[in-house]
């Protein structure tokens, strides 16, 4: 089983344009797969409880979404936008959310796919590399071809659909990733 995660809480993405297309590659592979968007997840999952002892504080909607999501997953795609020359702050305290029960059950030994998405020329370089320090850090395997997907608009028709020079390059990272 793969886990999508689109990145960003924010109403109707690039990020999640992007993880759709994954799932879509996916499915037409008849690859198992679950799709996350962090736009969806409950609004009352983080609290500073959370971070009690062995994470007796998570709240139960959290659990749901680490039992299906994360723990028991052998595979992530991430795709996550540039905020400030780094991740979203969503992200990061999503990590931290299921970080807090389970700790080394989350990521450790998992393999993971990173694809940034930018409105700028650098494909959130920095946030891709600042996310591979800290999965890293957590234990999981960074697939090495991340795909930045700079200026994001130029890919995008107006029927919101990509075009095919990044779904191209899109199944080329999967195709590498299955194989990882």
């Amino acid at each position: 089983m793969i886990t999508i995660i689109a990145g960003t809480n924010r109403p109707a993405s690039r990020t999640a344009l992007i993880a759709d297309n994954y799932a879509e590659i996916l499915k037409k592979r008849n690859i198992p797969h679950k799709l996350l968007k962090l736009v969806d997840l409950p609004k009352n999952i983080f609290h500073v409880d959370m971070y009690m002892k062995e994470g007796k504080g998570v709240s139960e909607e959290m659990i749901k979404i680490q039992e299906e999501y994360v723990l028991g997953i052998s595979k992530m795609i991430v795709v996550v936008p540039e905020y400030n020359g780094g991740i979203p702050g969503v992200f990061k305290l999503f990590i931290d959310a299921v970080c807090a029960r389970k700790y080394k059950e989350n990521f450790s030994g998992k393999k993971i796919s990173l694809t940034g998405v930018s409105a700028g020329r650098a494909g959130n370089l920095r946030g891709l590399e600042a996310l591979t320090g800290i999965l890293n850090y957590l234990g999981a395997n960074i697939l090495p071809n991340k795909l930045p997907i700079s200026s994001i608009e130029k890919f995008i028709g107006e029927d919101q659909e990509l075009n095919p020079e990044l779904i191209n390059s899109i199944e080329a990272q999967v195709d590498q990733f299955l194989n990882f």
